[in-house]
């Protein structure tokens, strides 16, 4: 046979052009048997190979509603920006407890006190609300001594608001509520403070002499305490009185009428400064009108 009748296939091949059947592979077939050896691309790899390992996700912790990082404290305080914020924290110039704090994304709590250049800051907005309170609610946030007036304000705003002074669990009349420590300090200021105006009935009529006692002040323990106005009440018996104070609580009231020999049989505030009772029934709330903010401010 020829070698062209050979290659091309016709007629019974030669003994030498034929190959024996081998179970040998190529060295690049061998190759591709070895798994370190194996190369894939995004086009031929295998869809399991070629899949990104997946992490294991830990669940991410739940943010603590109490807690807030300190630059959007700042920030919601009407102070400045957050990046502005991140300036100032950096410099020292806020302080958290007490401490200076420079450290970025740092959190504190709602109820931390939080100081920028030495002024206390507030991060919620401004709220003023004015109670006539009713009998049988204690003036404190205190949850363990059962009903409280902020009971009677819960629903009035989500702000932290704290009462004003105090009035008595069996005491009436106008309480306020507010964040606004500005506010609190000119309550509680015991130079100037804010007029309160309250109506008392006593036991039995208070006497004339008694009453310009009050007036002029009486030294009980070796104390001056005195009050801004006292007056019997128009058209009323004498044993009703109107009475102004400075003071935050109503304790200077039991103070001065038990020293006098008088029982306290009923106390109402009536005013606080300009503020009054008037369209505001026992046991409702309203929020201070622009005009009534404006005028306490500049008290």
């Amino acid at each position: 046979m020829s070698r062209n009748q050979g290659r091309s296939g016709k007629g019974k091949p030669s003994g030498r052009g034929t190959s024996k059947p081998t179970n040998k592979k190529s060295s690049r077939d061998k190759g591709n048997d070895n798994p370190k050896s194996k190369s894939y691309s995004r086009d031929n790899a295998p869809a399991r190979s070629n899949a990104p390992i997946k992490k294991k996700q830990t669940p991410s912790k739940p943010s603590n509603p109490d807690e807030m990082r300190l630059n959007k404290y700042i920030s919601n305080s009407g102070i400045c920006s957050r990046r502005d914020a991140d300036m100032h924290i950096s410099v020292g110039s806020v302080t958290v407890n007490g401490k200076i704090v420079n450290e970025m994304g740092y959190k504190v709590k709602l109820d931390d006190e939080v100081r920028f250049d030495g002024a206390r800051i507030n991060p919620e907005k401004k709220t003023y609300v004015l109670l006539n309170k009713p009998k049988g609610f204690a003036t404190t946030t205190s949850e363990s001594k059962g009903k409280t007036v902020m009971d009677l304000v819960a629903n009035s705003t989500s702000a932290r608001i704290k009462p004003i002074g105090r009035l008595g669990r069996n005491s009436t009349g106008l309480l306020l509520f507010t964040n606004d420590d500005v506010i609190v300090k000119k309550f509680t200021n015991s130079k100037n403070g804010v007029e309160r105006l309250f109506e008392i009935e006593l036991d039995k009529n208070l006497k004339f002499e008694d009453l310009k006692k009050i007036e002029e002040g009486i030294k009980i323990e070796g104390k001056l305490v005195s009050v801004e106005e006292i007056s019997y009440i128009q058209d009323a018996p004498k044993s009703k009185i109107g009475l102004k104070i400075k003071n935050t609580g109503n304790t200077v009231l039991h103070t001065i009428f038990d020293h006098l020999k008088y029982d306290i049989v009923r106390v109402d505030c009536v005013a606080i400064a300009h503020l009054t009772k008037k369209d505001l029934p026992r046991g409702h709330w309203k929020h201070l009108t622009e005009q009534e903010l404006n005028t306490l401010q500049m008290l």
